[in-house]
């Protein structure tokens, strides 16, 4: 009895059974048994399959993965590393001009008198009105209206006159005179003149719609010379003439350093004045104050301009020798 319960407590083996594989090293605590040593694959050997096999001819995957996006052709694939964004258009306020500087292209104004009309909210982009200095726009593809009527981008014209006396230097007069316009004929371009000459004064005068060549010329950081022959109220003491060269004060301010000569002997004589500054009838002011009243001026040369054969009330259109000397100012 005792026999029969051993052998049911023993496993079950085949008589005659092998095992290829050999039996397993004890591994306990303090075992000294050698771990056995796997032999090395040779060529053509059969070795255990993959878990996950390749179809054949697949080729090895790369370290940046290609992966298919879900729902693309089978073509279109789309790697793992975020592509580069696209870049988005320049908008219109990044890719134009100074609205401004259009006005004055296109004969509008001044420069500066068209900055006042955008203040005053007379300019509209597209239909919307715009009220700040900084804005830009395409004249191209933008729609530029002032007061809702439409701009247009002129040929710029170059004309040069000599003003006589009795007109305005203005394009439009409140009080109803005369203004330089009346002298010009057969002009359809919107000009203006550049600068001032008094109602009184007489000389030459340019005028364009070139606003960014009328802004340069105007400017007194670029020191464009004028130069005036005035007939003055007796003759003045050397010592007076000096104090109006040096930087004459007048109006609470000194002003900038100008150039004085005889250049005619007379009782009352002719004197040739060169400003670079044209403050409003400075040269009037200056002689009054000085106690010898101008009785007549006439400017004879503005920058490079001058023509001693233009007769008072004529004009003409600058050369192109004129104009590049103008504009390299």
């Amino acid at each position: 009895m005792a026999q029969e319960r051993t052998s049911k407590s023993s496993p079950k083996r085949r008589v005659g059974a092998t095992s290829s594989r050999p039996a397993p090293a004890p591994r306990g605590e303090g075992s000294t048994a050698p771990r056995p040593v796997r032999a090395p694959r040779t060529e053509g050997a059969a070795s255990r399959p993959e878990r996950f096999p390749r179809r054949e001819g697949a080729a090895a995957p790369r370290p940046d993965r290609v992966t298919r996006s879900k729902g693309a052709s089978p073509k279109t694939v789309r790697t793992s590393s975020p592509l580069p964004a696209k870049k988005r258009p320049m908008s219109k306020a990044s890719d134009g001009d100074r609205l401004q500087k259009i006005l004055a292209h296109a004969g509008v104004a001044s420069r500066r008198a068209c900055e006042e009309l955008i203040l005053e909210g007379h300019v509209q982009v597209n239909g919307v009105t715009i009220t700040e200095l900084g804005a830009k726009a395409d004249p191209y593809r933008d729609e530029i209206t002032v007061d809702f009527k439409p701009i247009q981008k002129e040929q710029p014209v170059y004309i040069l006159v000599n003003k006589p006396k009795g007109y305005v230097t203005t394009v439009k007069d409140d009080q109803g005179r005369p203004t330089v316009m009346a002298l010009l004929s057969g002009i359809s371009a919107r000009i203006y003149p550049v600068g001032r000459l008094d109602f009184n004064s007489e000389g030459l005068l340019l005028m364009t719609n070139d606003g960014e060549l009328a802004q340069r010329l105007t400017s007194p950081d670029y020191h464009i010379p004028k130069v005036y022959l005035v007939k003055i109220h007796r003759n003045p003491r050397p010592e007076t003439l000096d104090e109006l060269r040096g930087g004459f004060r007048l109006d609470g301010r000194r002003l900038k350093p100008c150039g004085i000569e005889l250049h005619e002997k007379a009782e009352n004589p002719w004197m040739k004045v060169t400003l670079i500054e044209g403050k409003n009838q400075q040269i009037r002011k200056m002689f009054a104050a000085v106690g010898h009243p101008v009785s007549k001026l006439r400017r004879v040369q503005f920058g490079p301009l001058d023509d001693p054969y233009l007769k008072p009330g004529a004009w003409r259109f600058l050369t192109a020798q004129e104009l590049a000397a103008l504009k390299s100012l």
